[in-house]
């Protein structure tokens, strides 16, 4: 049966791997992004209980496509969504970072956070952004801001190190 598998999402590859891409090109903004989601397709496919059960695969091939694209456009909405540094959700998070003072009353606290998060730069605030607001993994912050989980870290460490940094000093 795992052969089976294998074999059916071999020849989907070698028959659809082009127009698959090129399905994906028509509807994302990155090619990096459109073979990425083409990758996806097919991973998820490898991981279907059950592909002998599956009448039509070139149809289910592009169904599967069709709701990554969805999934993409819906993910990619709501990261070009701005942050309000003002809405009270953020407030919060940014309030609970750790090393802040706790003699600091939480509307000061705030106040300066705010500041010191805006000399960061627009990767690193995007970064703790979509780690504490988000809690996205660093593969998927990596994901979104086209860059490593490796390049995750130092940003998320660089932004912390700097916070904390500023914030003793301010305090």
């Amino acid at each position: 049966m795992v052969e089976s598998k294998k074999a059916l999402v071999e020849r989907l590859f070698a028959e659809h791997g082009g127009a698959l891409k090129a399905f994906f090109n028509r509807r994302v903004r990155r090619q990096t992004d459109a073979a990425d989601l083409a990758q996806e397709v097919y991973l998820r496919l490898l991981r279907a209980p059950e592909v002998d059960s599956i009448r039509n695969p070139e149809a289910y091939l592009y169904t599967v496509a069709s709701n990554l694209a969805k999934e993409h456009g819906l993910r990619e909405r709501h990261l070009n969504t701005a942050l309000d540094v003002e809405d009270p959700a953020i407030q919060e998070q940014l309030a609970h970072l750790p090393g802040m003072g706790a003699f600091l009353d939480t509307e000061a606290r705030v106040k300066r956070l705010r500041q010191v998060l805006r000399e960061l730069p627009p990767k690193c605030q995007a970064a703790v952004s979509l780690q504490y607001w988000q809690g996205l993994s660093y593969a998927e912050i990596g994901q979104q801001l086209d860059i490593s989980p490796h390049m995750v870290k130092k940003y998320l460490s660089r932004a912390l190190a700097h916070c904390r940094r500023r914030m003793a000093r301010l305090g």
